[in-house]
């Protein structure tokens, strides 16, 4: 039997879609997990690279910071912050919060730097010429620099978004429901039909949510600039981050 047909026939097996550990709950926490830790991380990771982006201070440490959240394995930060979760609250500090924190480490670094290349990135004389006319700075971030960026930052999340789904099932492991679950549930009751079943649903999750917030960056985006995003993800590097700081 096949890879495929072995997929499908899990699928269509009428059990799996029924009760607390069927296909809708599953998908439900996974995206509740994953919208959960994006929606932490853009509230922290927004404003910190607008600000730095619009005053050009702290972009070194920033994209020290977000380097060092990049080579921290995502394993390993759920396994450091998990014995000060579970003190905290021996209920849920074992399985939830250790995830979201991973995750939202995951998520912001992508988010910080685009954010902050998105508003640095944004024509000088522009800026000038809005001070110029009587603009405060509030006003210049929101009113020229954030929609002429709005592409690259919406593309920072777009990546951020698809890495968090795809590494939430990592939460499966500490006990989390989530797509994960398939996963671990499969290996250990050594079904093949199941993990492949789980690794199709987080596939096309991820894809989903790529597809949506390309959507977005387009709808979002004046016209004038989509073709800056035409050819595919505007995403940029810490490493360019840190050139276009020097």
């Amino acid at each position: 039997m096949n890879i495929v047909t072995t997929t499908l026939d899990w699928f269509a097996d009428p059990t799996h879609w029924e009760g607390p550990n069927g296909i809708p709950i599953r998908l439900f926490e996974h995206i509740s997990l994953s919208a959960a830790s994006m929606l932490i991380a853009v509230l922290i990771a927004l404003p910190v690279g607008f600000l730095i982006g619009h005053t050009g201070r702290g972009v070194r440490f920033a994209v020290g910071l977000a380097n060092l959240g990049r080579a921290v394995p995502t394993l390993a930060a759920i396994t450091i912050v998990l014995p000060l979760t579970s003190a905290l609250d021996p209920q849920n500090g074992f399985r939830v919060y250790p995830t979201v924190i991973a995750m939202v480490l995951l998520a912001a670094p992508p988010i910080l730097v685009n954010a902050y290349t998105g508003i640095s990135q944004v024509d000088r004389d522009l800026v000038e010429a809005a001070r110029g006319m009587g603009m405060k700075e509030l006003q210049l971030l929101t009113g020229v620099e954030i929609p002429l960026s709005l592409a690259v930052v919406l593309a920072g999340i777009r990546s951020a978004s698809v890495q968090v789904i795809a590494t939430a099932t990592l939460g499966a492991i500490f006990g989390f429901g989530g797509l994960g679950r398939f996963l671990v549930d499969g290996i250990a009751n050594q079904d093949s039909g199941e993990i492949y079943g789980g690794v199709v649903l987080v596939g096309a999750l991820a894809l989903s949510s790529e597809g949506v917030f390309a959507l977005l960056q387009r709808l979002l985006t004046s016209p004038g600039l989509q073709r800056v995003a035409a050819p595919g993800r505007v995403e940029i590097s810490s490493n360019e981050a840190g050139a276009a700081a020097q």
